[in-house]
């Protein structure tokens, strides 16, 4: 049957209920709605049914191809049976070919040898195990030994520690008061000492707030009259030629700046006038708070002085704030970074240190300036040397040194440093100095450091401001230091009080302890006892510990030789196991060759019955394979009946639809609709064969099923067709038929 036949046949099995259904539609709704359900009634089980039909037809290939696989298997496995029967007839032909007399005899033979050495290794292995039976004796007795000598020797260590405990006891109780007093004595002694250097550091505590009392009232008489006996006068010409070059720091308001402060002549002349006292000959630390003080309130009376004979009315502030500044600032940026600001000779110096000024500038966030002088270095001959450092050197250092800012301060310096001093808001031309406050510092190198600040609320430069009266801030260091002496003073006396009470301590102890010397005698006998008793039960302990090495060496030596014994027979066995072994393979080779007719039969026949089996085998596959082809095509018919009765019952709902609901114009229409189906049934067809054409594996089969028509009603049929189909057509004929073949 071709394609175009196939087609036709699909198109066409629903057509005789189609027209059917159409007919009805055509006598003007005659029949009943009754009968219209009828109708649907018959469609829907015809659907049913040939749904069981295909659920049957499945559940009848699943069985058939069940019984492939089945029979599948059971040829495979009297395939595999065929070959190995098939290696045991061909080793039967062999074995029957080698069973000559002369090899039978042969075997035989090897047979009665190899029994032979059988015996021979049974008797070995009978004789190796009376060994190990003795060995285990021997050992067992050694364990035995082993085992009570390992009681004495514990019994014996626990007599040595029972023994050393009790010694123990004894000298304990020998010592223990003893001691105890002198420990007593011991701590008494040491609470004694302790107590004496108390005191002896607190003498000194008390000595050196004397002295610190006497160095600040020396502080107290000499700075106040040097203060008011040490001014630095400035002479009207003096002042208007600074004026002209701070205004105009032309050349020649320098040149006559220079005749009018006359140089360093006069600087000689006012060294000469400093205030020289003996009082003021005291050694002190420059980096001493109160030292500090008095240093900077001196500078500074001394540069407000020279700021008043100017015409100026603001005044410089000195405070422990900006001093502590000046220390931390100097310290780190020329002591710890070795800067010699003006070197050995005066010439080979670094100068200021700018980037470190920068640095601290911006850490403190304002302004800053430095002047620096000569501090405690003279210049004798070209070479610096360090001056004893006493209160009369620092006064005059800063007394000289802002004489020679003033009067000695031309060639390379341009007079900075008495710009800095006599500036109002500006120092060296930068600006931001409204509140100046002065720090005080000395370098490692002894030379002298004035730091310039501008003090703001944020710094807090000006706080712990100092009092610019001499005589108070001298008062208020005198007063601080006396009450350091009040204080040592009272220590000493608390320390000396103790000392007594440790005194007293250690006489008492030294009591107990000369107490307690005659109070041991029967300690020491008890001591004398226990010694003696623990050198017995030493020397037992040692005896046992002789004899339990002895009896462990001697467990070791049997079970060494136990080991070698059970090693020997372990031997043995495995020779006699292997000479069995070749027994038993002799024994069957006599057996195979002695029976090799009835071997040979016994393997032709099991070679038959395997290919018998397999013939069998391959015959069920073959009938069962038939059978899976069969059911796989009624699977398939039943699938396209089933699907033609869905067409069917499609159509009936569809007219069932349109007769029910429909007036006389709606019948009448429905009537012209068929004729016009009719007209382009062609078009129709051609959908029904594009669906179709998929089914080709079921096309055999439907050429069993019935036909009517011929080419000329196949258009009309297949347009009653459509009626049914509108809406749904390619839905129904995408339908997707279950997988025949696995």
């Amino acid at each position: 049957m071709n394609k175009k036949e196939m087609i036709r046949l699909t198109a066409l099995v629903g057509v005789a209920t189609a027209t059917g259904v159409v007919a009805e539609a055509n006598q003007a709704h005659a029949a009943t709605t009754t009968t219209t359900e009828t109708t649907n009634q018959t469609t829907n089980a015809s659907v049913e049914n040939t749904q069981a039909a295909v659920d049957a037809a499945q559940s009848t290939f699943d069985t058939a191809q069940t019984s492939v696989d089945s029979a599948q298997a059971n040829v495979t496995s009297a395939s595999n049976n065929v070959t190995s029967a098939s290696a045991a007839l061909s080793s039967a032909i062999a074995n029957k070919e080698a069973a000559t007399p002369e090899n039978i005899a042969l075997a035989t033979s090897a047979v009665s040898a190899q029994a032979v050495v059988v015996s021979s290794a049974s008797q070995a292995v009978s004789e190796q195990a009376e060994v190990v039976s003795t060995a285990a004796g021997v050992q067992a007795s050694a364990q035995a030994e082993a085992t009570s000598a390992s009681a004495s020797l514990s019994s014996a260590s626990a007599n040595v520690a029972s023994a050393t405990s009790a010694l123990s006891a004894a000298e304990a109780a020998l010592t223990s008061d003893q001691s105890t007093a002198a420990n007593n004595l011991s701590a008494a002694e040491s609470a004694a000492s302790s107590a004496s250097a108390a005191v002896s550091s607190d003498q000194a505590a008390v000595d050196s707030a004397q002295a610190a009392v006497a160095s600040d009232q020396a502080i107290v008489d000499a700075v106040a009259e040097v203060q008011s006996s040490d001014v630095i006068n400035m002479s009207a010409g003096y002042i208007t030629a600074l004026r002209n070059y701070l205004a105009n720091p032309s050349s020649a308001n320098a040149a006559a700046l220079q005749e009018v402060a006359k140089g360093a002549d006069y600087v000689k002349e006012l060294q000469q006038k400093f205030k020289s006292d003996a009082s003021l000959d005291v050694v002190v630390d420059p980096s001493d708070p109160a030292v500090q003080e008095a240093l900077s309130v001196y500078a500074v009376n001394l540069i407000n002085q020279l700021r008043n004979q100017y015409g100026l009315t603001t005044a410089f502030g000195a405070s422990a704030n900006a001093n502590v500044a000046a220390l931390d600032f100097v310290k780190k940026y020329y002591d710890d970074e070795d800067w010699n600001i003006f070197g050995t000779t005066g010439s080979d110096g670094r100068g200021h240190n700018k980037n470190g000024l920068d640095a601290y500038a911006d850490q403190l966030n304002t302004s800053i300036a430095e002047d620096a002088g000569s501090g405690l270095t003279t210049w004798v001959n070209g070479k610096a040397t360090m001056a004893t450092t006493t209160l009369h050197n620092l006064l005059f250092a800063v007394y000289s040194d802002i004489a020679t800012m003033l009067f000695d301060d031309g060639g390379t310096n341009n007079w900075s440093h008495a710009q800095s001093i006599f500036e109002d808001g500006t120092i060296l031309g930068t600006g931001g100095f409204n509140n100046v406050y002065l720090g005080v510092a000395f370098d490692k190198y002894g030379y002298a450091h004035y730091e310039l600040y501008n003090a703001t609320e944020g710094n807090q430069l000006g706080n712990n401001a100092y009092s610019l009266d001499v005589q108070t801030a001298a008062q208020a260091l005198l007063t601080n230091a006396q009450a350091s002496l009040a204080s040592a003073k009272a220590s000493l006396q608390r320390m000396t009080t103790n000392l007594m009470v440790a005194k007293a301590a250690v006489v008492a102890a030294q009591n107990q302890l000369a107490a307690l010397e005659n109070s041991s005698a029967n300690d020491l006998v008890a001591v004398t006892k226990a010694r003696t008793q623990l050198a017995s039960a030493e020397t037992s302990y040692q005896t046992a510990l002789a004899t339990y090495k002895q009896k462990e060496e001697a467990l070791k030596k049997a079970g060494d030789n136990l080991a070698a014994a059970q090693a020997s027979l372990e031997a043995a066995q495995a020779t006699l196991a292997t000479a069995k072994a070749k027994l038993a393979e002799l024994e069957e080779t006599v057996a195979n060759l002695t029976n090799a007719d009835q071997l040979l039969a016994a393997a032709q026949a099991a070679y038959e019955q395997a290919v018998a089996n397999l013939t069998t085998a391959t015959g069920n596959l073959g009938a069962a394979q038939v059978d899976l082809a069969k059911a796989e095509s009624q699977l398939a018919l039943a699938e396209d009946t089933a699907e033609q009765a869905k067409v069917r019952a499609a159509i009936a709902a569809q007219v069932d639809q349109q007769l029910n609901g429909s007036t006389a114009n709606g019948r009448q229409s429905a009537g012209q609709d068929a004729t016009s189906l009719k007209t382009n049934g062609r078009a129709l067809t051609a959908t029904v064969a594009t669906a179709s054409a998929a089914k080709q594996k079921q096309g055999a089969n439907q050429g069993r099923l019935p036909q009517t028509g011929n080419d000329d009603q196949e258009a009309s049929t297949m347009a009653l067709v459509g009626l049914g189909m509108l809406g749904m057509a390619t839905g129904l004929y995408g339908y997707k038929k279950k997988k025949l073949t696995k």
